[in-house]
């Protein structure tokens, strides 16, 4: 990781976005509903929360109850989606992260995101932030973070080298699937750095973008 102490340039073709956590704070939400699910299965509420930030939450239920049949992961999902989807009391958006997106309007970007498509639009609404054109959500990948294919889809689908973009995350499945598949990873929140990103900013309001040539410019303070 790399200390910003004054403007840090980075040439790049395409970015990639996370969402929770970085475009926009969830946590409110996801520490009510994961909470809930915890005290129902009599789990801790945060060894559950550590290991579910940027993952699918099928996957975290059949970490955390390895003996039960994937079907009723796969249903307590399902049920925990629509709670999400219909509870968004408490989601705001990451301080610059709509002024970011209004940059990177004729930039090519994507949304990389484990939640699904109606999830997504449903937090970037409550936050009152652009969704991008391309969007890359749990509805397009069998793989979730860590694994680089989400983050590898939205650089195909863009016409980008993967190793030509800047991802923005800020969990460490997030930062360790940018880092997988090639790209200039830049961590979005002070606990971010403990994941090894490229690059950490407290919030996007440090992040400026250069059209001619492409840049995204980090700004300390």
């Amino acid at each position: 990781m790399v200390t910003i102490r004054s403007r840090v340039r980075i040439p790049v073709r395409a970015v990639l976005l996370d969402m929770d956590g970085t475009l926009v704070d969830s946590a409110a939400v996801v520490e009510r509903l994961m909470g809930r699910w915890a005290a129902a299965h009599g789990l801790p509420v945060d060894t559950v929360l550590k290991i579910s930030h940027g993952r699918q939450g099928h996957e975290v239920m059949a970490e955390l109850l390895p003996d039960r049949p994937m079907a009723e992961n796969l249903a307590d999902n399902a049920d925990l989606l629509a709670a999400e989807i219909s509870e968004t009391d408490g989601i705001v958006a990451i301080a610059g992260a709509a002024d970011l997106l209004a940059a990177l309007a004729d930039v090519p970007h994507a949304l990389v995101t484990s939640a699904t498509l109606p999830l997504a639009l449903a937090r970037m609404s409550a936050a009152r932030l652009a969704v991008p054109e391309v969007s890359v959500t749990a509805d397009d990948t069998t793989e979730s973070k860590p694994s680089p294919r989400g983050f590898l889809h939205a650089a195909a689908l863009l016409g980008v080298d993967p190793t030509q973009c800047v991802v923005f995350e800020d969990s460490g499945a997030g930062i360790a699937a940018g880092r997988a598949a090639g790209a200039t990873v830049i961590g979005v929140g002070a606990a971010s750095a403990t994941h090894g990103p490229d690059y950490v900013v407290d919030d996007l309001t440090s992040v400026t973008v250069d059209h001619e040539p492409l840049q995204v410019c980090l700004i300390d303070g």
